[in-house]
């Protein structure tokens, strides 16, 4: 270390981290502490508006007796966002692909469809899918008309992300690829997909745990998913903070390891420019 370099006090080592561009490390010791404090507000805060709030004795058993109805909801929501998450990307990713088409007619259809589905709210299209869009494809299992609605839904904002991802790459790198013979099949997986892909992770996991939260509103349309349940639960019990907060608990679960995952894969992919 340079010994001329001023010693940082104590305190502005447990509270600041280091300058941008410093070679120095938190400890993990600091860090520690720092989670530490900011999980203890939050549960100071959170203590404080229950006692304001003066709910009363809890009734947490009703978790336990009717177990098996959040585990089978949750289960459900765990299988409709997987099929989603991956019927979303696929799509997001061919419209995406399609909206850059030479083919006019395709790259219009690809727009009509982007914009109608971000400028209608996703319960409607639920009710539109379940009521009109189904039955003329005889489709009767609502499971499987929720996973198509969120699919549509969400591969449009992916393709969104995916193309802005896409365009984000200088021309002069896919021109150097022409340059060298590279087809276009070979341009974008050597050259646009490995640097649109750091580019599109944080908003398509953004999208991603939004979609897995959206699969709640499935319940109008009487997919028995963790949502649905949890209401049948308080409709039974009138224990609507026990089941709600154990409802947000569940949704938490689920969100948080795409976010790390994505974080995860994010430090694996960075490199300096």
């Amino acid at each position: 270390m340079d010994s001329s370099a001023p010693d940082v006090p104590l305190w502005r080592k447990l509270l600041f981290r280091p300058r941008e561009g410093s070679i120095e490390t938190l400890p993990g010791w600091v860090q520690a502490i720092n989670w530490i404090a900011a999980f203890g507000l939050l549960a100071l805060f959170f203590t404080f508006t229950f006692w304001r709030l003066d709910v009363g004795q809890w009734n947490w058993n009703v978790l336990w007796n009717y177990r098996t109805l959040f585990l089978t909801g949750f289960g459900v929501t765990i299988l409709i966002s997987i099929a989603s998450l991956l019927a979303s990307t696929l799509i997001g990713l061919v419209f995406a692909l399609a909206g850059r088409s030479s083919f006019l007619p395709l790259r219009y259809i690809t727009k009509i469809y982007v914009e109608a589905v971000r400028g209608t709210p996703l319960l409607s299209q639920i009710l539109i899918f379940f009521y009109v869009v189904a039955p003329a494809m005889n489709v009767e299992n609502r499971y499987l008309v929720g996973v198509m609605t969120l699919s549509f839904f969400s591969g449009a904002y992916i393709s969104e992300i995916i193309r802005s991802g896409i365009e984000g790459i200088a021309k002069s790198q896919i021109e150097s690829a022409r340059a060298i013979g590279l087809t276009t099949a070979q341009t974008y997986r050597f050259v646009i997909f490995p640097q649109a892909f750091k580019q599109v992770l944080p908003p398509l996991a953004g999208q991603f745990v939004s979609l897995i939260k959206d699969s709640s509103l499935l319940s109008v349309i009487s997919v028995n998913e963790f949502t649905k349940n949890a209401q049948q639960v308080n409709s039974i019990t009138y224990s609507t903070l026990e089941c709600y907060l154990f409802l947000a608990v569940g949704y938490l679960f689920l969100t948080l390891p795409i976010s790390l995952l994505t974080r995860w894969l994010e430090s694996r992919n960075k490199f300096d420019t």
